[in-house]
């Protein structure tokens, strides 16, 4: 699927009236330098759970609301967005990377949370039984050990080869839930604590192998905290029993508020 494009080109430069007496012409206003961006990766980046999602590649719930659009429209003189809902490493690698070149700049990515099945995951500990819900999450740990590790490797490794002279922004993932915070119902802490740690174990991996391809790891789990869900004011959606998709990810404030100044910072 080709990516999302969107061209923000300088501004015109603006002159002062005719020359009169009292001085010469205001001086024209400086471009600003080129900067080619993209965004690759799946639903976190794309913005699922943000709403007002672009038209194109609609299958892909792109929202305007997700920070890598919301970065590229201050910063970006040109923008693909070719993250996608429930993309994993092999689909990243075999449909997103054309938007790459020598010309990138810029690449951000979070990947490696649907290679790890968490949607799965988590309808399992939506349901009644801890049990099921501990060996859910032990199951994706285990093929986060046996699996992700490889699969990032072959991705960055191809980011790198395609896009030489990028700087690339992995970033992770944030903690679901607030322990003892306030929601009266829903998974016990046990099952929510369990989560936190597989989102650690996660993260871990996931930043070892991009700081090992040279690139920068921004750690979302600290531009969340104190917003998880359960917390006063989250910026993660809990479950959505009418849209099961939008569930366990980040809102409009998570998206503005938490990822875009994490990945500000980074970029």
């Amino acid at each position: 699927m080709r990516p999302f494009r969107i061209q923000s080109w300088a501004a015109a430069v603006l002159l002062a009236g005719a020359c009169t007496l009292a001085g010469p012409a205001a001086p024209a206003a400086p471009n600003r330098a080129a900067l080619d961006y993209v965004a690759l990766g799946d639903s976190y980046s794309a913005g699922v759970g943000a709403g007002n999602y672009l038209p194109e590649g609609a299958s892909c719930l792109r929202s305007s609301r997700a920070y890598p659009a919301l970065w590229a429209a201050a910063h970006a003189s040109s923008f693909a967005f070719a993250a996608c809902n429930g993309a994993r490493t092999g689909d990243v690698l075999t449909k997103q990377l054309g938007a790459l070149s020598g010309r990138t700049d810029l690449v951000s990515v979070t990947v490696g949370g649907s290679d790890a099945s968490w949607a799965k995951v988590m309808g399992i500990c939506a349901l009644p039984g801890t049990t099921a819900c501990l060996n859910a999450i032990d199951t994706a740990r285990a093929y986060v050990d046996k699996t992700l590790s490889g699969n990032l490797d072959r991705l960055y490794s191809a980011i790198r080869a395609k896009a030489p002279s990028a700087r690339v922004v992995v970033l992770g993932y944030p903690h679901f839930y607030r322990l003892h915070g306030a929601c009266a119902r829903g998974l016990e802490d046990k099952e929510r604590a369990a989560l936190n740690a597989a989102i650690d174990h996660l993260d871990g991996v996931i930043a070892r192998h991009a700081t090992g391809h040279g690139f920068s790891f921004a750690d979302a789990r600290s531009a969340f905290e104190g917003h998880e869900i359960c917390s006063a004011g989250p910026w993660l959606r809990s479950i959505e029993v009418l849209d099961l998709t939008e569930s366990y990810h980040p809102n409009t404030s998570g998206q503005s508020l938490g990822y875009l100044p994490l990945f500000s910072r980074a970029a």
